[in-house]
């Protein structure tokens, strides 16, 4: 059967249709169109397959073979490959100006009685405000994709105060002790603490079976809330969790004590990095020991702060999210329980020396 539009590569659109098949980048519509039209060839190298021999090979329709035959002999092989323009041209609904105005009103705060802008809510005010006389949330969404504007989402994020020297110095000097070699006379510590709730199950849960996830009824008893210290050696891979019933001052000494006394005996000076909470200094130590026993703890550390607003830079806080991701995350009944799963977690990091990569 004589086709009606004839398919001769040149043996330069032959090799770049070869190559490209070959390679296997380009778009899967490329390379289909590609591989009809050297099934398709009539010149001297080419196979000269009929329609239906391309359509059934390559598992496409008679009427995709006879379309890329014809784009090919009337607008060439450039044209043939890359994809049709549409042919009804859109005007722009906003020009540069009421764009202008629709990213600023974004970017705004929302109206009383209502926590974020929305699309149809951002239409709804740009007609109020006779910046168009309609527009659908439609044309909103397309306006914020390139310029990357999601004024429905909000970031939680620590703001230091611009321009605070107190701020820089605090963080220059915790930056310094994380530079420092690793001493095992000096180590350095960071501590920082968090609390959980205590949650046991109102109905107990069901396991995963194939084809269902673990079910979990929304209605748990509280138990109350248990604080748990962290002190980790990121450059050794060490890390230690301790728990207790309340975060206050006798309880951070009681920590100082394990630490100092439980852990790193041999130490002439235990470097310690930790946030500016009050409870976090040597008055917490004489609050909850004797005078001799105080000063002696307090002779061991070497005290330093993150800035405010700046916890960010204490490495515990990096070990914290570990815990709470690797096994926290679910519901824990009691102080008994939390120790073992916490005592659980800590040996087996311990083993493995995770450290910290530290990177600013």
């Amino acid at each position: 059967m004589r086709t009606k539009y004839r398919v001769t590569l040149t043996e330069e659109e032959r090799a770049r249709l070869l190559t490209l098949v070959g390679q296997g980048a380009a778009p899967a519509r490329q390379l289909t169109r590609a591989r009809i039209l050297l099934k398709a060839n009539q010149g001297e190298a080419g196979p000269g397959w009929t329609d239906a021999a391309i359509a059934t090979a390559l598992d496409v329709g008679l009427s995709t073979v006879a379309r890329v035959r014809q784009r090919y002999a009337t607008t060439g092989l450039v044209a043939t490959l890359e994809r049709k323009a549409p042919d009804r041209r859109y005007p722009r609904k906003l020009d540069g100006a009421q764009e202008a105005r629709l990213i600023a009103l974004a970017c705004a705060a929302p109206p009383e009685g209502r926590q974020r802008w929305t699309l149809r809510l951002l239409a709804a005010r740009l007609v109020t405000l006779e910046v168009v006389q309609s527009i659908s949330h439609e044309t909103v969404r397309q306006v914020f994709k390139p310029n990357r504007l999601k004024p429905w989402r909000t970031e939680r994020w620590c703001i230091p105060p611009e321009a605070d020297a107190d701020f820089v110095w605090h963080m220059e000097e915790v930056l310094d002790v994380y530079t420092r070699p690793y001493d095992p006379c000096r180590p350095q510590i960071c501590l920082d603490e968090t609390s959980r709730q205590l949650l046991a199950d109102a109905t107990p849960p069901q396991p995963a079976a194939q084809g269902r996830p673990a079910r979990e009824d929304y209605a748990y008893v509280r138990h109350g809330v248990c604080n748990l210290f962290l002190v980790c050696e990121p450059l050794r891979g060490w890390r230690h969790v301790t728990a207790s019933d309340r975060r206050t001052r006798i309880d951070w000494a009681h920590c100082i004590q394990e630490l100092v006394d439980a852990h790193y005996p041999d130490a002439a000076v235990i470097v310690l990095v930790q946030d500016n909470l009050n409870t976090h200094t040597p008055a917490s130590l004489c609050a909850a020991f004797p005078p001799a026993e105080a000063k002696r703890l307090a002779d061991k550390l070497e005290l330093h702060y993150t800035p405010k607003h700046g916890s960010w830079l204490n490495m515990a806080e990096i070990e914290l999210s570990v815990l709470a991701e690797q096994c926290l995350d679910r519901r824990l009944p009691d102080r008994a329980t939390l120790e073992r799963e916490v005592a659980a977690w800590e040996a087996a990091r311990n083993t493995a020396s995770r450290p910290v990569d530290w990177r600013f």
